[in-house]
């Protein structure tokens, strides 16, 4: 009896063992897209075009922007091929609303061959410093205005620490001494 068991289980091994390399065998003769210089892969995102005439193209995404819901108005800045898009939205939405509406813009112009790879805030002061760039670019001073423009954007992302400020002069700190209350440092 046990030798009968032995050889069906070893019938059974071997039909699983040759069934399995036949389903290796088959797989490897199937055509592959890796080895066929045929198959292309067709480009469903639009290619980032090269922007050629900033004026136009700044128009072009800022009446994008303008056509989602929401979006009061927008500012676009072309610094080479990047575009920075400002929008403007009713400040007393909440947080993820604005969020929404951002993300809204984003997507129509991940659609746009001008806008695929732009940049979208709805910070109010970073849109209203993009506007006043803007307007910089358009009066004749667009070097003058973006470096004014850069300079506070800094000096607003820069902390102002206590311990670097320098006092004018002697007086000034005789002053300020007299006024401050003593610390004890023995603490």
């Amino acid at each position: 009896m046990r030798t009968l068991q032995g050889c069906l289980a070893s019938a059974a091994v071997l039909c699983l063992l040759t069934a399995g390399c036949g389903t290796v065998a088959r797989n490897e003769t199937s055509p592959s897209p890796q080895n066929n210089s045929n198959v292309r892969a067709q480009q469903t995102e639009p290619r980032a075009k090269a922007i050629t005439d900033s004026k136009s193209v700044a128009a072009h995404l800022e009446a994008l922007a303008k056509g989602i819901h929401g979006v009061k108005n927008a500012h676009c800045v072309i610094v080479g091929n990047l575009a920075v898009v400002g929008i403007d939205v009713d400040s007393k939405l909440e947080r993820s609303r604005i969020g929404t509406i951002k993300y809204s813009v984003a997507e129509a112009f991940r659609k746009d061959p001008y806008g695929v790879n732009a940049i979208v805030t709805a910070d109010m002061d970073l849109s209203e410093r993009l506007k006043e760039i803007g307007a910089d670019i358009r009066n004749g001073r667009p070097i003058q205005g973006f470096s004014e423009e850069m300079a506070d954007i800094i000096g607003r992302i820069v902390p102002q620490m206590p311990r670097d400020t320098i006092p004018k002069d002697e007086h000034t700190e005789q002053s300020m001494n007299k006024q401050a209350p003593k610390i004890n440092k023995n603490l």
